[in-house]
């Protein structure tokens, strides 16, 4: 049987990933920015490893968000573990690409976020934003020895 889930602490991290999911489409950086802790350290599916926030838009974010639409978490898929101080949050996501030419494909991923209390609110400590692999089908006949 699955352990017991917080309601109180799934309702932060719900509230937490639709305010970032917002900041996201709108692409708007400096909201984004004061959710994140000032010594965050993250990885994405631009940039390998970024200490700091300044790094983490600069590196990430300013890559990736103005090239995506429709960016969504899947909040029923949402899954926390932690308390009071501290929450680990994991959670698929779905957005739209979109290539030179406007046209748009299917671009989903999954994020893992330290989220800490800090001044009374929550910040993202880590985050870990990679895109979802390929089917397993597809992987392993691609693999050589398989």
């Amino acid at each position: 049987m699955p352990p017991a889930r917080s309601t109180r602490r799934d309702a932060a991290a719900r509230t937490w990933l639709q305010t970032f999911e917002d900041h996201v489409r709108a692409v708007d950086f400096p909201s984004a920015r004061a959710m994140f802790a000032a010594d965050v350290v993250a990885f994405g599916t631009y940039a390998a490893l970024v200490p700091g926030r300044a790094a983490l838009e600069r590196r990430q974010w300013a890559h990736v968000w103005p090239a995506i639409r429709g960016f969504r978490f899947r909040m029923d898929a949402m899954r926390c573990l932690g308390g009071s101080g501290g929450m680990c949050v994991v959670v698929p996501w779905d957005s739209r690409g979109v290539r030179p030419d406007g046209s748009t494909f299917s671009r989903p991923g999954r994020a893992t976020l330290f989220l800490v209390r800090r001044g009374g609110r929550w910040v993202a400590a880590h985050s870990h934003f990679s895109l979802a692999p390929a089917r397993a089908g597809r992987a392993s006949r691609s693999r050589p020895g398989r």
